[in-house]
């Protein structure tokens, strides 16, 4: 695989240096293989503990250190990804991805310093889009990590089968299998300018209670999809139809109303997020088409709003 070393910043270890410029690809790999910056997070920690606890004479034995950490990073992700489905049968209600924030809009604290590791900064682009990452949670294991490695890492079908124990005219199979898949939930998007426009008015018009404008904005076939974790309110189940969609709060409205919505980046998009007495409770994420919201996914579950 590709050596992506970063800058040495002076260090006097250049070789440690070079080790942890290695961690915002990890973290970028693991998160978009996961769907879980928490997990990623602890897979790039386990990926350094094995690095250190070799020996000098064998890590001197590595050509790339930096393909060896990636290799040794989607491995492990693999590995959680092949348990991820007997946990996820546990799970109380739907399961969602972890939502990003733009965390170059949370960069400085309230004290100056810098609020986010900038090593721990997802790229927002079109791989970690909350639609991109939902088709990603229908492929089997094998078929995301060799997806994600040769078509958004660009790594050769070679490396892949390092890590996927395949061969690579295998590997290149699950990728094309995977690639099906994408093809197939894509729709036609709004320009960015207008999902942004989408997303305030859904906000306004909530705010002011216009029912017929809420139900407006929302495709006749529109689907709902809310992630409580057993640990916040949630419709444990998905819902259809823009109607049912707006039935379906009726049961909340006394406490969504005393909710403030905010406009926000939710995993490169345009999305809202609802804080009561200024805590982050829920966010939520849309996928558009034409003038028209077709899917919302609402995060409720706490421990995945830490970042928010």
């Amino acid at each position: 695989m590709t050596n992506r070393f970063g800058p040495e910043h002076g260090q006097a270890d250049p070789d440690l240096s070079a080790i942890m410029g290695e961690r915002p690809q990890l973290i970028n790999v693991a998160y978009r293989l996961l769907g879980s910056l928490a997990d990623a997070e602890d897979v790039v920690q386990e990926t350094y503990a094995r690095w250190c606890a070799m020996s000098p004479e064998q890590r001197d034995d590595i050509s790339s250190p930096g393909a060896w950490l990636t290799t040794v990073a989607s491995r492990i992700c693999l590995n959680l990804l092949n348990s991820a489905r007997s946990r996820r049968e546990t799970y109380v209600g739907e399961w969602l991805p972890e939502p990003l924030p733009d965390l170059s809009e949370r960069d400085v604290g309230p004290s100056g310093a810098a609020a986010v590791d900038p090593a721990d900064r997802i790229t927002l682009d079109e791989s970690v889009h909350m639609a991109f990452l939902v088709v990603l949670e229908s492929m089997t294991p094998a078929e995301r990590v060799a997806f994600i490695l040769h078509d958004v890492f660009r790594y050769p079908f070679n490396d892949v089968a390092e890590v996927v124990g395949r061969s690579p005219a295998a590997c290149r199979q699950l990728a094309s299998s995977a690639r099906r898949r994408v093809r197939g939930e894509r729709a036609p998007a709004a320009s960015a300018d207008r999902r942004a426009a989408i997303v305030r008015d859904l906000k306004r018009a909530w705010e002011a209670k216009d029912i017929d404008a809420l139900i407006g904005l929302l495709d006749p076939d529109v689907t709902a999809i809310v992630d409580g974790g057993g640990a916040a309110s949630a419709l444990l189940r998905p819902v259809e139809g823009a109607e049912q969609i707006v039935r379906s709060l009726a049961p909340f409205e006394s406490r969504l109303r005393k909710m403030e919505f905010l406009e926000s980046t939710v995993n490169g998009q345009p999305g809202l997020i609802a804080q009561l007495g200024g805590v982050t409770v829920s966010v939520y994420a849309f996928d558009f088409e034409g003038d028209r919201i077709t899917r919302i996914w609402a995060v409720r579950n706490p421990a995945k709003l830490s970042r928010w």
